[in-house]
C-alpha cells in the first residue's frame, strides 16, 4: 500500500513538473471529462487525499475551494501543507488498520461505510483514475504525457528487491 502512495507522488511531481511548460491558461482551460481543468484536476487530488485521511483520523474535513488555488504554485503549496500529515497516516499504517470499520456522513448528505482498507485503496485508485485523465488531455494538445509505468521507479521494498537479486542468481 504504501508502494502505491509513493507511485502516486512520484507520478504527480512529475505532471507539477511537466505543467510548468504550460501557460496559466492552459492549465485553468475546461476539458471534457474530469473535474474541469489539468489544474482542478491536480488540485482536486490533492484534496481528496488529505480529506479521506482526515476523515480516517476522525478529524474534521473542512473542504478547500480551487478559487483559491488556480495556480500551478498554489497547488503545489497546497500539497506541500497537507503531506506531512498524510505521509505521517501512510507511513503508520499497518495490517490491524485494515478492517477498522470505517462510518462517514458526507457533506452531500450520504453515508460512507467500509473498511479502512477499502477508504485507501480508494484513495490510490482515485489519483491514478485522474493521471490517466490528465494522460489524455496531454495528447490533446500535442504533448507527451508523463510515464505511468511502475516498473524502474526505485520502488520496490527491501525485501522484494533481495527476494529478486536471489532468483536472478540463481
Amino acid at each position: 500500500m504504501q508502494t502505491f502512495f509513493q507511485y502516486n507522488w512520484m507520478v504527480r511531481k512529475e505532471w507539477y513538473q511537466w505543467c510548468e511548460e504550460l501557460s496559466n491558461e492552459e492549465l485553468l482551460r475546461s476539458r471534457t471529462g474530469g473535474v474541469g481543468s489539468i489544474l482542478q484536476t491536480l488540485f482536486h487530488i490533492v484534496d481528496v487525499e488529505w480529506s479521506w485521511i482526515r476523515r480516517l483520523q476522525g478529524k474534521e474535513d473542512f473542504e478547500e475551494s480551487f478559487d483559491d488555488y488556480m495556480s500551478l504554485n498554489q497547488v503545489r503549496r497546497l500539497d506541500a501543507m497537507f503531506r506531512a500529515e498524510v505521509v505521517s497516516f501512510v507511513n503508520d499504517w499497518d495490517v490491524s488498520m485494515e478492517t477498522k470499520v470505517f462510518y462517514c456522513a458526507l457533506a452531500d448528505g450520504k453515508i460512507a461505510t467500509g473498511t479502512w482498507g477499502e477508504v485507501i485503496r480508494h484513495i490510490i485508485a482515485h489519483e491514478i483514475h485522474h493521471i490517466g485523465q490528465l494522460s489524455i488531455w496531454a495528447k490533446e494538445i500535442g504533448k507527451k504525457p508523463v510515464s505511468a509505468n511502475l516498473i524502474g521507479r526505485g520502488l520496490a521494498s527491501d525485501s522484494s528487491s533481495a527476494l529478486l537479486n536471489r532468483k536472478t542468481k540463481m
